[in-house]
């Protein structure tokens, strides 16, 4: 799914959220992070586009808004697939064979780390820390922490996922990427 967008489209968008949002803050600046965040909320990646409609919104130089996006990983620069597989491959993940994990993502999938599916799906990646070590293996799906994983249980979060988007209806706008799903769609996080 290729996202279409304009810097108008999004200031019309998120400009009553983004100004609310910066009341939060002591100065303009501050409330880039928060910005950056909503409109990949909204259309699951931020690209120059994006940089330029916050910066018009916080009435901060360009740069600024560019800086932050580029050095926080947690913000994604291109599009991804519907689902953000973020497998920990820091040391306690690492030891708990997160490593056979991502051989076997990458093998089920069939594609390769910062690679999303075909169908535009799944996209990959690998990170330093998710914060749960001592649940180790664990990995991020969008906003979802899984813990405690093994090959049998990712392949069970697989298929849950695909199922839910099957039944999505075709008809009408795609939701974006790294959207919730309902109760019903959502794979449980349990082992």
């Amino acid at each position: 799914m290729t996202v279409q967008y304009s810097k108008q489209s999004i200031i019309a968008a998120l400009a009553p959220d983004i100004t609310q949002v910066k009341k939060c803050y002591p100065t303009q600046r501050s409330a880039i992070m928060p910005a950056l965040y909503l409109v990949q909320e909204k259309y699951g990646f931020i690209d120059e586009t994006a940089y330029q409609a916050i910066s018009e919104i916080l009435d901060v130089p360009e740069i600024w808004v560019y800086e932050l996006a580029s050095f926080y990983t947690l913000y994604n620069r291109k599009e991804i697939g519907k689902y953000h597989l973020q497998l920990c491959t820091n040391v306690p993940c690492m030891l708990c064979s997160a490593y056979d994990l991502l051989d076997h993502l990458q093998t089920r999938l069939g594609i390769n780390i910062g690679q999303t599916t075909q169908d535009g799906l799944f996209t990959l990646a690998t990170v330093e820390c998710i914060g749960s070590c001592d649940v180790a293996p664990a990995m991020m799906i969008n906003q979802d922490y899984h813990t405690n994983l093994s090959k049998e249980r990712v392949d069970q979060l697989l298929d849950q996922l695909s199922q839910a988007a099957e039944q999505e209806p075709s008809a009408g706008q795609e939701p974006s990427a790294g959207q919730e799903l309902s109760a019903e769609q959502k794979p449980s996080a349990a082992s």
